[in-house]
């Protein structure tokens, strides 16, 4: 086994990595704070899912093509169905470790608040909690759905709870379907929550006429199997690819309990097809044991009793959620990560961590690539430069200092033809203007790039101006450009009137 050099090392120059939290077959995960994060932000902590697929002695090509292939659906899976109970991907990349050993990695939201399965075993849950955790799940799952994302593998584990245990999120998209296409139906999931159209227990049945297609009722199943643990405390293990046919002695006689068997039973068919066939339908059967939720001192029953009753499971937003998605990973799956990195061209380098040294940085030790080192043993210019005469080194000079003034006199050029081009900038707007966007621009919660994104101005929007701040203006979107890849977004905020480049980034209309 290989494991990755990344403790007390920072990645991607913003990541400092402190702790290990668990290791996978292919996949370490590890806890790192984000220097670039305020230390108030809900995201100041992150997790990195490293994909190591050294740690195993059994990698060939088309293993390794496979192990980044389902990295990258993770991270589709992730930003495809974007909600807030569903955990949040942040970022992702591509680097090397102190070893030189390369990996890809994806940066997701840090939840301290542990899983829904350590909370039963604990504390334990009252129904009106249990019901609390389920809705919000049952919204996530629903959301994913209407997406064609079948996560095939939901688990309490799989459960995460925020630090103030009000908000729970679904975790672990690595083995999700993204799609209801023909192709064979992998075995995977956790065999007592897995449904028997892909439970690695069933592997090799000949016997399966009734459950050939994979369907959002695979999950269903596996989420009744999970309600069974948080409304009893109890493993289903007994009931391990098969209906549950009856619950726990402790339960047996609450007077919610024959109406909660009898949901069960039917989400947990062999056939699929005799299942709730979508989530929506599964949370009104389950909703209608609110009414034997006793009212008791410190329960969540009044959040349960207070949400919409139209049988629409509802979610719960934590702070810091955001609907807007990072940018799109492409990790390469042509074999990079096992090329010798000494004879990998420089172009495809991918970054170093550097150790952590009582807060100080020092770059990890790597020899360049031969091809490196036969470029600086080449002579540099100056070298050539101070083997000619004097006189040709005075019209070297001149030569030099000719061809960078022209460049420099077009540059100047160039620039005040583009800016002339793109309209005047509004510096100090007074009263309510309209402008035209030249670009994209987030829309922010404060006049601040470090604030919330909570929408997006697209180019050639016409917006109206409400007032500023130095460099920053609060507009109000009244007409799109295009329309965003994304819903539920503000339609007014803040945004900045220069881009990171320094353009321009609205103009007065006119």
């Amino acid at each position: 086994m290989k494991e990755l050099a990344l403790i007390n090392c920072r990645l991607d120059g913003r990541y400092d990595v402190r702790s290990l939290l668990g290791r996978g077959s292919y996949a370490e995960i590890y806890i790192a704070r984000d220097i670039l994060a305020s230390p108030q932000s809900p995201h100041s902590l992150v997790v990195i899912k490293a994909l190591n697929v050294f740690m195993q002695n059994d990698l060939d090509a088309d293993l390794e093509r496979t192990l980044v292939e389902n990295f990258q659906n993770e991270a589709v899976a992730l930003d495809r169905v974007r909600h807030p109970n569903i955990i949040s991907r942040l970022g992702h990349g591509t680097a090397r470790d102190l070893h030189n050993t390369v990996f890809h990695y994806l940066v997701l939201e840090y939840l301290p608040g542990g899983d829904l399965a350590k909370m039963c075993r604990e504390r334990g849950l009252s129904l009106s909690q249990a019901l609390y955790f389920l809705e919000q799940v049952c919204a996530g799952l629903e959301h994913a759905h209407k997406n064609d994302i079948i996560h095939r593998d939901i688990k309490p584990q799989n459960l995460l709870l925020t630090e103030d245990h009000k908000t729970v999120k679904i975790a672990d998209f690595g083995v999700a379907r993204l799609n209801q296409s023909d192709s064979p139906i992998t075995r995977v999931g956790t065999n007592i929550y897995a449904p028997p159209e892909h439970s690695p227990m069933t592997a090799g049945n000949s016997d399966t006429s009734a459950y050939n297609e994979l369907t959002p009722a695979a999950d269903i199943y596996s989420l009744a199997k999970s309600t069974y643990v948080l409304t009893t405390c109890e493993s289903p293990r007994f009931f391990s690819n098969q209906p549950i046919t009856e619950l726990p002695l402790a339960v047996r006689q609450k007077p919610w309990a024959e109406k909660l068997l009898q949901i069960l039973q039917k989400a947990t068919q062999n056939d699929s097809r005799h299942r709730h066939q979508t989530v929506k339908e599964y949370w009104q059967d389950l909703s209608q044991i609110k009414s034997f939720v006793e009212s008791e001192k410190g329960e969540f029953v009044t959040q349960v009793s207070r949400r919409a009753s139209n049988g629409i499971p509802q979610p719960h937003v934590a702070r810091g959620y955001t609907p807007l998605a990072p940018q799109k990973p492409r990790f390469n799956t042509s074999g990079n990560l096992k090329l010798n990195p000494n004879l990998m061209p420089v172009s495809v380098n991918p970054n170093l961590v550097v150790r952590l040294d009582n807060e100080q940085l020092y770059k990890a030790p790597i020899s360049p690539p031969p091809a490196v080192i036969e470029e600086v043993k080449k002579p540099t210019v100056v070298e050539e430069y101070q083997r000619v005469k004097p006189k040709r080194k005075f019209l070297f000079r001149l030569g030099v200092f000719l061809i960078t003034l022209s460049v420099f006199a077009g540059v100047l050029f160039l620039t005040d033809f583009y800016l002339r081009g793109r309209g005047a900038s509004i510096t100090n707007p007074s009263g309510k203007q309209e402008a035209v966007a030249l670009m994209n621009v987030n829309l922010r919660s404060e006049p601040n790039r470090n604030a919330d994104q909570i929408g997006l101005v697209t180019k050639d929007s016409r917006i109206q101006i409400i007032s500023s701040n130095g460099n920053w203006h609060k507009v109000a979107i009244i007409e799109q450009g295009s329309q965003p890849d994304f819903s539920n977004a503000a339609n007014q905020g803040w945004i900045s009137g220069k881009s990171a480049n320094g353009d321009d980034t609205i103009k007065l209309s006119r």
